[in-house]
């Protein structure tokens, strides 16, 4: 069958627009039987992926980042016949900056390689998370790493992890903190909160493992809170966070990870909020997160 294949060219700051000659090239020569289509706006991927599912196109193919990938899914999540009809098969092309899914998955961050993967059609079945009315295939959050969203967001002048990175440590300076109520099926919490991070994979915005132990196939979420009282604390807590094994920050005093399937917060005041490193438009107060098991279909080697 014939792949759609939908550019973001805004994706890690226009490089992906800048790379779209190799990714047409590398998907010429595996030999995959492609037409293409370009992003215009913001949330234009959603539309074109749902329009794509539509008309039938097999597998559908993502030029761009993580959120280029969220933007997608959300898109065949709207094509599908029924609630929980499974979606894709989609297919990544790596063209954004952290690539985070791409990794988590095993997928190749070679364009060449990535391009054979679509050509050779495997597919694997992960769980799909949702928050509130969207949906997400890597991670979401509340609390400090989306307010780390909004930091990366004005920086202009760096690129890659170490925009990624100046940004956490600009986030750190403010010290923002709530007081919540986090209720999960087997448990709850009340009290401060710096933050509460959501993981369908592991490692988010490059080099961070928000959710170490979480699994994209094992049918839950995995979840990650905590309050850190000072900016020091915040500080010796940043590169355990970048670590995936033992020695994580959730191993730290204050610092709790769970595996649910189910998860309501409730916040004080509103939080920036993310799906697959896409802000929110607006702050958010109430959080409903769900999983539904195997529903996305993913091309991986």
């Amino acid at each position: 069958m014939t792949a759609k294949v939908i550019l973001n060219p805004y994706s890690n700051r226009w490089n992906s627009q800048v790379r779209w000659p190799e990714t047409q090239a590398a998907l010429k020569a595996a030999g995959v039987d492609f037409e293409s289509v370009i992003s215009e706006r913001k949330g234009h991927v959603t539309d074109l992926a749902e329009q794509a599912a539509r008309d039938g196109f097999s597998p559908i193919v993502v030029a761009g980042g993580d959120g280029t990938i969220g933007d997608a899914v959300n898109g065949l999540a709207r094509a599908a016949k029924f609630a929980d009809e499974p979606i894709g098969p989609l297919g990544i092309m790596p063209t954004g900056s952290a690539n985070d899914l791409v990794v988590n998955l095993g997928i190749p961050t070679d364009l060449f390689e990535a391009a054979k993967v679509i050509k050779a059609g495997k597919a694997r079945a992960i769980d799909l998370g949702k928050l509130n009315d969207r949906f997400f295939a890597n991670n979401s959050a509340a609390g400090l790493e989306p307010y780390v969203t909004t930091k990366h967001e004005k920086i202009h002048n760096i690129k890659g992890i170490a925009r990624y990175l100046l940004a956490a440590v600009l986030a750190i300076m403010d010290k923002p903190e709530w007081r919540g109520d986090v209720k999960w099926d087997g448990g709850e919490y009340s009290g401060p909160l710096t933050l509460v991070t959501i993981g369908n994979g592991a490692r988010t915005g490059g080099l961070f493992f928000m959710a170490p132990h979480a699994d994209p196939a094992d049918g839950k979420l995995t979840f990650a809170y905590g309050y850190r009282r000072t900016r020091l604390g915040m500080f010796i807590a940043l590169p355990r966070a970048m670590k995936p094994g033992k020695g994580s920050y959730v191993e730290m005093d204050g610092m709790v990870e769970v595996n649910c399937t189910r998860l309501s917060i409730h916040l004080d005041h509103p939080s920036p909020a993310h799906t697959d490193g896409e802000l929110f438009p607006e702050y958010v107060q109430d959080f409903e997160y769900s999983i539904q098991p195997g529903r996305l279909k993913i091309l991986v080697p």
